[in-house]
Formats: C-alpha cells, structure tokens, sequence
C-alpha cells in the first residue's frame, strides 16, 4: 500500500493519535518521521515555508497539498476511504458525525485541558473554583454522553465514525489524571464505548494500551522558600509563637481538595477470616491452575467457607452480544466499575462461543455471604444474574474449577476469552 503522505506530529500528542487512528481504520497509510521535536522542528524555515503557523498536526500529501488544524485534516482523510462509512452514509449522517466531533472537542477536551493545565502547575495562580467549575463542564459533558450512549452502541450510526474516534482519543489521555475510578463507575456507557473502540483489530496498534488513573490527579503546591533569619541583638524571651512560613504552607495546603472521611466499608465489620484472598490472587497467578500443587488444590487448603462465598455470574442479556471481542471488553468494563471492591473480591469470568452466538459467565469468590455488598458498586451489576455455588455438590465444584482454568463448556459452547479480577 502506498503512503498518501506525510502527518507530522509526535508521539505524545493525542491528536496526531487520532489523526493516525482514522488512517488505520480507513485502510490509509500514512508517514510519520521520526526525530520531529516540539519547538525546533516546528520553527524551522523549511516546516513555516510549507505550514506558516508552525502547528502540529499538519498533513502534506503525495501530490503537495497541504493541511493542518485537527478536524479539517480528519475529514479529508475520511473522505479518501468512502467505503469506510467515517463520515457516516448521507449528509443527515455527516452532520451528526460533525454535531459530535464539535462536542467532544469544545465541551470535553477543551474544559479537561485547562483541568490538566491547573493540575500540573502550568496555569498560574492556582485557584480551586476555577478547578472545580472546568471538572463540572467536564462531568456535564460525560453525563451528556452517557445518556447517548446508554441506547446507542456508536454516536451516530451501527459503525465507527469519525465521532467515536474523535471521543476515544479524547477520553484515553482524560483516563490518564481525570477520569479516575468513581467517575468510571458514574459513566460506564462512556468507558464501555471507549473500550470498543481501541480494541478494535485495526485501532489497536494505534491507541495502544491505557493507563487508567485511580485516583484523579490534584495540584500540589511548590514548596516555600525559607527566608533567612536577620541576625537580631539580644531578643527578648517571646511566648512560643506559630512561624509565619508555616501559616503560609496551610493557606496553600487549603488550595487542595481535602479527602472526606471514607465510611466504614460493611465488609470490614465481618468477622475476620483465615482465607486471605491476596494470598489466593497470588497463588492462581503464580501456579497451573489443575494437577498437584495448582491453584485449586490450594484453594481448597485455604479456603474459609464462612468468611467467603462462591458464585457463578451470569449476563442475562446475551441475545444482544455480538463480536466475541466486544463481549470480552464488557467484561473488562464490568471489572473496571469493581474496583472499588477489589480487596473484598476475585472473578474469572470468560466468552463462550462464536460471533453472534456467545454467552458471558463465569465465577466470583466475594467476601461474606452475600454478593450483593460485594458487587453493588458497580452501577451495572443488575445486569448479571449471581447464583450461590455449593462446593460440596460435584456440578458445582466442576463448574468452579472450569472457570478458574478457563477450560468451561456449555451446550457446546467453547470458552475464547476471558478476563480475571484480581
């Protein structure tokens, strides 16, 4: 395949990964040079004689044309793949796929820019209501997408359009300081959409793995320099006071959002247990599953039957799955909105069966007797059904340790994928 040109941007930039993103799934290859560096290359006479402002990305196709600023680059590019539908199938199509490109990059991207400018130290003075009122635009915007995307597989149409790039190559570097885990489980259509997206076979390569961020990143005031003390004469004995320098540090300190005191988790109140499931996490990580001295032969050493349960987790909604892959993001995406019961829980839930005729199931080891605690932090557990298994019935434990190594079959359905929560 012969490149249709040249991108110039770097690695790092989000959108020069769009720009590459669209290419990909067009069928388009493009160059990009190495060794282009932010601030020389860029003010070069030779880079301002073709692009006079100096931006990044700008495009320069086979035939000379020239190009720069994002959407304008992107829309050209699709146009060059019309059978890859980016722009959507009529002009109806187009406009939706411009209404949200336009969304994405005015309501999102630009309010999560100057979030991650005043996190980082770059947008001085640092004012927490100028934080807070950009963080609201951004969430504002998450839960405008949400409500879409919750009766909508894509933004426009049933396809990848230039919409749902755009909104993914946004959303990974947000997943990196912004989106942290209480907002992923808030907005899961978001998350899953984005999953789908970057796991695409041809997108993959281009997006490449993400860095979710657990807790979102808050500005941290520079250090105070210490002046030097003036040497004084014979000081008179003064009541003990508070160094000015320190009540300069608290005012700082008062910048940053404090934590509120966390509840006491219900789980943490049951009474301890020998079964110590980070030892287990391990154990299953570390050892083959079956035969002598395996995961489950410890499991069954060390397992407390009072302090945990077994369950077998079932989506009730499987005449909806389509791509085994897309089904396996969503239990990645499930597993995502768990996080905050990871200390309290285990799963290794897997893909039975073939395009358009596959089943999500699987096991969880949770803490107590009841699952619900355990999984109720996720805003779409009711989407599953939880089925107490019994270890001591044969069926049960045959079901349990299939799942655990991955090997489960049902109605002839062969697992092809799976993902683990540990």
């Amino acid at each position: 395949m012969s490149s249709i040109g040249t991108l110039y941007t770097i690695d790092r930039q989000d959108y020069g990964k769009r720009l590459k993103a669209i290419a990909a799934f067009a069928g388009l290859a493009l160059e990009v040079p190495s060794g282009f560096v932010l601030g020389e290359t860029n003010k070069t006479p030779e880079y301002l004689a073709k692009f006079q402002h100096g931006k990044i990305p700008a495009l320069e196709t086979a035939d000379g044309f020239k190009l720069f600023e994002t959407q304008a680059i992107a829309r050209y590019l699709a146009s060059l793949a019309p059978n890859s539908k980016l722009q959507g199938s009529d002009l109806k199509d187009a406009a939706l796929v411009d209404q949200w490109v336009a969304f994405t990059d005015s309501e999102l991207n630009a309010p999560g820019r100057v979030v991650f400018q005043l996190v980082n130290g770059a947008l001085a003075p640092y004012t927490k209501p100028i934080h807070t009122a950009f963080l609201d635009r951004v969430e504002r915007s998450l839960g405008t997408l949400e409500k879409h995307l919750t009766s909508n597989t894509f933004l426009v149409t049933e396809r990848i359009t230039l919409a749902d790039i755009t909104l993914a190559s946004v959303v990974q570097r947000q997943l990196t300081y912004l989106i942290d885990a209480p907002l992923r489980a808030k907005y899961p259509n978001v998350i899953r959409h984005f999953e789908t997206v970057v796991n695409q076979p041809s997108l993959i390569a281009v997006f490449g793995p993400t860095e979710y961020v657990e807790k979102a990143k808050q500005f941290t005031p520079p250090p105070k320099e210490k002046k030097e003390a003036k040497p004084a004469a014979a000081p008179a004995p003064k009541a003990e006071k508070k160094p000015k320098v320190k009540e300069e540090e608290d005012d700082d300190l008062d910048l940053v959002p404090k934590e509120e005191p966390k509840e006491k988790n219900p789980l943490d109140l049951l009474p301890k247990s020998n079964f110590n499931l980070e030892d287990w996490k391990r154990a299953y990580s570390n050892k083959e599953t079956r035969g002598p001295g395996g995961a489950i032969e410890w499991f069954y050493e060390n397992y407390d039957s009072e302090g945990f349960s077994v369950w077998r987790v079932d989506f009730k909604y499987n005449n909806e799955l389509t791509q085994t892959f897309m089904s396996s993001n969503q239990i990645g995406g499930f597993f995502n909105r768990l996080e905050a019961s990871r200390k309290y829980l285990f799963g290794s839930v897997g893909v039975l069966g073939q395009t358009n005729d596959s089943i999500i199931t699987g096991v969880l080891i949770g803490r107590g007797q009841d699952i619900k605690p355990v999984v109720d932090v996720a805003p779409d557990w009711e989407s599953y059904e939880y089925k107490k298994l019994d270890l001591s019935n044969a069926d049960d434990k045959a079901y349990f340790e299939a799942a655990l190594a991955w090997d489960l079959e049902i109605d002839g359905k062969k697992w092809v994928d799976g993902k683990n929560f540990k």
